[in-house]
């Protein structure tokens, strides 16, 4: 399914096979670094569900999560994976799946952690700088966020034979890389992934958003 996905829409799928359980187990630090409590989660870009089988496992009692998938193939394997997994019997109803994009995303509660799947590389700069001001927007002070790249993504991406193309992809990775100056607390890599990818960690300041990441999180939301 998630092969017929990639060759359907390779933007939005972003791969050619669903994360590993190392790569799932690096993104999901942010849920058992505050475990302990109860947690409001969010995860985005779920696909067929293999980061989220790992966050049902993880989630402290009385934890809530949200999933966010904008494929509504994906979607409907998503609700069945909530619906039947013998570990949520009797608390699915704490678990919601949302068929949308995460910057349209309509909620009302914050968050204390993220887990993003989205393929940043295969979106423009603009893309990725709506989704990352939602993110900010949608954690709580102090909350964590964890998104993954492919590595040699930068390299593979600059022998493009479109001069366009290769612009973009570079000014997409400066945004990426400009949040991750501002708010980055970590990076790790997975080796055994297929291919292997960088797992890196934000944090929301306690105090309020910098100006140019308020503005962000405004335009996200009008885009």
């Amino acid at each position: 399914m998630f092969l017929l996905e990639a060759a359907r829409d390779m933007r939005t799928t972003g791969a050619l096979a669903p994360s590993g359980r190392a790569l799932a187990h690096a993104l999901t630090e942010p849920v058992r670094s505050q475990a302990g409590r109860p947690l409001s989660v969010l995860e985005a870009g779920a696909g067929t569900g293999s980061v989220t089988r790992s966050l049902i496992h993880q989630l402290p009692a009385g934890s809530r999560l949200d999933i966010v998938e904008a494929n509504p193939r994906f979607t409907g394997r998503l609700r069945d994976l909530v619906r039947t997994h013998p570990h949520l019997a009797g608390r699915s109803e704490r678990i919601r799946v949302h068929e949308a994009y995460v910057e349209e995303l309509d909620v009302r509660r914050r968050y204390d952690a993220i887990i993003s799947a989205l393929p940043f590389a295969n979106f423009d700069p603009h893309q990725i700088e709506a989704i990352m001001g939602r993110y900010l927007e949608l954690l709580r002070p102090g909350g964590l966020l964890a998104y993954f790249a492919y590595r040699g993504t930068r390299q593979a991406r600059s022998l493009l034979p479109s001069r366009n193309q290769a612009r973009r992809h570079r000014a997409a990775e400066e945004v990426l890389a400009d949040y991750r100056r501002r708010y980055a607390t970590g990076r790790s890599t997975v080796w055994a992934n297929l291919p292997p990818a960088d797992v890196w960690h934000l944090r929301r300041p306690a105090g309020s958003l910098p100006a140019a990441s308020r503005t962000s999180a405004g335009a996200a939301a009008s885009w």
